[in-house]
């Protein structure tokens, strides 16, 4: 049995963490062994806001796919399984698009002359104009709409697993659907709910095409930085120490949601 492990591991070993070991090592030099790097991200007000802009629009975009994906996967969820198939086979369209173009695409929908910007001048006079681009709106907006699908399957197999039995018990006690979406339903489907975020935060935080093509100079992300310090400043230093902290950031919020999707479901039994 060891020895069908032994590919596994080298593969591991190979192509993780002696990169991940590499990019460590190399966080600790300027040009020397030291920790300068790290006490520079710390200590600097632009490092300490790319942060925050970081977590809030993470956060941010997080909430909203769960606001349009939690309805949807419902919906999905209640659908004859022949429908539901068709229905699920259109969220998945987007994974067929590359995520440059659909940046790109965003661009003409969200601009000042694009379609939704004449839609609402057609329908609220000549003088209206939504600030769709370059700002956080348009991030917010081009991130929830890759995230969506991850976001959607995972509640949506949180609620297919859940046993009809429970509901119909719930209707011959008397309860309606209101009721027994807000007892039964939604309690259960926390779970996916949870995975869901969960998925949709660490993807939102290695974020890099859609917040340089949509977003603005305040709306910078850790990975734009990162981004910035390969290839511009060539400080590969710094850059390695940004890349460190995006990795323990990461594993941080999953831990956390992970512990309270244990409590819950800890509590729920």
């Amino acid at each position: 049995m060891f020895v069908f492990v032994i590919p596994i591991v080298v593969f591991f070993t190979i192509f993780f963490v002696l990169p991940l070991g590499l990019v460590v090592l190399a966080s600790f030099f300027d040009p020397v062994l030291t920790g300068s790097n790290y006490a520079e991200l710390f200590t600097s007000g632009l490092y300490l806001r790319v942060l925050r802009s970081t977590l809030e629009i993470s956060g941010l975009s997080t909430l909203v796919t769960l606001l349009i994906g939690y309805p949807v996967a419902y919906h999905l969820f209640k659908q004859p399984p022949r429908r539901r198939t068709l229905l699920m086979t259109l969220v998945l369209l987007p994974f067929w698009t590359s995520i440059l173009v659909k940046s790109f695409a965003f661009t003409v929908l969200l601009g000042q002359e694009g379609i939704i910007n004449n839609v609402a001048r057609a329908l609220f006079g000549p003088d209206t104009a939504l600030k769709l681009l370059f700002n956080r709106p348009g991030v917010v907006i081009g991130m929830a709409h890759y995230l969506l699908p991850f976001m959607i399957f995972a509640i949506l197999t949180s609620l297919l697993a859940q046993n009809p039995d429970l509901r119909r018990a719930a209707e011959v006690m008397g309860a309606g659907r209101a009721r027994i979406f807000r007892s039964v339903t939604l309690p259960l489907s926390m779970p996916g709910v949870i995975a869901g975020c969960l998925i949709s935060v660490v993807l939102s935080l290695g974020m890099f095409v859609t917040p340089a093509l949509l977003g603005g100079s305040k709306d910078m992300m850790l990975a734009n930085l990162v981004e910035m310090h390969v290839r511009q400043t060539l400080d590969w230093g710094l850059a390695a120490a940004l890349t460190v902290l995006l990795i323990i950031l990461t594993a941080l919020l999953s831990a956390l949601i992970s512990r309270v999707r244990g409590g819950g479901l800890t509590a729920h039994g």
